[in-house]
């Protein structure tokens, strides 16, 4: 049975990020988290992570839904087949 409660390290390396960033989401309150002991460890609760990261999936889901990929004119064809490049001029 895994933990119930991860450290910042932790965190930090299953989300791929450092260490000063989950402190931000923490002390901001994006990331729910406790102190504990005497010198004030903080800890974060897996569910509490789970909830997290379900979040940002949905928060990203809805990102792109607003902002679709923009499409040049020249790739809207419909062709599986690459644009040759384009001629570039040398500066002189």
């Amino acid at each position: 049975m895994p933990a119930r409660f991860l450290q910042m390290s932790d965190v930090a390396e299953e989300l791929s990020v450092s260490m000063s960033q989950v402190y931000h989401m923490v002390r901001s309150g994006e990331l729910p988290a406790i102190k504990v002991g005497g010198r004030g460890q903080w800890r974060i609760e897996r569910a509490r992570l789970e909830e997290y990261i379900d979040r940002k999936y949905s928060e990203t889901a809805d990102w792109v839904r607003e902002n679709p990929l923009a499409v040049k004119d020249e790739e809207a064809d419909g062709s599986d087949e690459p644009d040759e490049p384009k001629p570039t001029k040398k500066p002189k």
